[in-house]
């Protein structure tokens, strides 16, 4: 049976759930499900024109709507063109939801398998809306988590990414944190030849209070990969004060010397927003600076987008012209520092996850392409001889 076009915006915890409902709701072939995102007002107005998008293309599809946008505003989301139905987030993932009775383990439509462990947050940064769509934070349980890292390591997967809401906050039934997960995975399931995090909180890798599981991973394990995206947000002590964000730049700095004394080619990425309520001339100069001064590569910057019931929307704003152009700077900070990155990777071999045609990423998330004479599999970790560095990717040829 074939699955119904699932259309999703968001984080990659999204792209995970998307992955469960296509399954679930195979041989639904009148549906079109549609899985938003509340983070942003844009990711609001694009889930909103792709469902009138749908309707006017597919006037007689049963458009099920779901995700933390329509977490927050139901009503809202019901009054679209062709919407019959809005699935809570805490039914997404519930076959029954999409009437099955019988289901069987969702998979990955990713090379990069993801796989749920946490869900929801306790913090509440003033500029996310997000706990308020998903809720509190929870963990899935070691046992379960491990079943279903064995049934994508099964079906070939040799990458697992680790996804929720806020995976720093992973706790045991004995009180055990992230990193202890990180190992017990690799340990039993010895298939699994890449494990990888996903957006993390800088807090759990603080170098005295973190946990000290990552940082033996980080020291010891080649499989644990060596990349590590940061929710780091601002680049100003004042700025993340404001954020109610719970690191200052002092504990980022001593956190990314550290990383990098273990692991000098470590790729780092982070989020970073731009134009924060009450970010002065000044205060934006810090985050430019503290942004060049630390080299990250891969950096997600976006534009501050105001968040009805968030404290934020109550601080004096910054007009939006200028977070437009102070995000373009800081994008411009990553572009040189990913440059840099990338030459240090030229005229050497490296392994390369294949995920699309003549595609993938290096273990340190490098964007990889290939020149091959033949077909490439996908899914396979081959090594692969660089030859070529431009601005955005890496060029190479494999390695017979």
């Amino acid at each position: 049976m074939k699955s119904p076009p699932v259309l999703t915006f968001g984080c990659r915890l999204n792209a995970h759930e998307s992955d469960g409902m296509a399954h679930y709701a195979k041989g639904q072939d009148d549906t079109i499900i549609v899985n938003t995102c509340a983070v942003t007002t844009a990711a609001e107005r694009q889930a909103r024109q792709a469902i009138r998008r749908a309707h006017r293309e597919n006037p007689d599809a049963k458009i099920i709507v779901t995700g933390c946008a329509s977490e927050l505003n139901a009503s809202r989301w019901e009054a679209l063109p062709g919407v019959v139905r809005v699935v809570p987030n805490a039914e997404k993932l519930n076959p029954s939801t999409w009437g099955n009775s019988t289901p069987t383990p969702p998979p990955s439509r990713h090379a990069r398998a993801l796989l749920q462990v946490q869900q929801g947050c306790d913090h509440r940064c003033t500029f996310c809306i997000i706990p308020y769509g998903r809720g509190n934070a929870s963990s899935t349980p070691i046992d379960t988590a491990l079943e279903r890292a064995r049934n994508l390591a099964d079906s070939g997967h040799q990458e697992i990414v680790l996804t929720g809401v806020d995976i720093a906050s992973w706790q045991g039934e004995d009180n055990s944190q992230i990193g202890q997960l990180c190992r017990t995975l690799l340990q039993q399931i010895p298939d699994i030849k890449r494990l990888r995090l996903s957006s993390i909180d800088p807090i759990i890798l603080h170098p005295e209070t973190g946990d000290k599981d990552l940082w033996w991973l980080l020291e010891n394990e080649p499989r644990f990969m060596p990349h590590l995206h940061l929710s780091l947000q601002a680049g100003s002590d004042l700025i993340l004060k404001r954020m109610k964000r719970r690191h200052n730049t002092h504990d980022v700095d001593i956190m990314l010397k550290h990383v990098r004394s273990m692991r000098p080619n470590i790729g780092i990425g982070a989020d970073v927003i731009a134009g924060f309520p009450t970010e002065t001339d000044e205060l934006f100069h810090e985050t430019f600076i503290f942004l060049q001064e630390q080299a990250i590569p891969f950096l997600h910057v976006f534009p501050y987008s105001e968040r009805p019931g968030t404290p934020a929307v109550r601080m004096p704003s910054v007009p939006n012209h200028l977070r437009q152009s102070r995000a373009a700077q800081l994008r411009e900070v990553g572009e040189q520092n990913r440059i840099s990155f990338l030459k240090r990777f030229a005229h050497k071999t490296i392994d390369v996850l294949i995920e699309k045609a003549e595609r993938g990423h290096s273990e340190e998330f490098a964007e990889v392409h290939l020149k091959s004479s033949s077909p490439l599999e996908r899914g396979q970790i081959i090594p692969v001889q660089v030859e070529e560095v431009t601005p955005a990717y890496l060029i190479g040829t494999p390695v017979p």
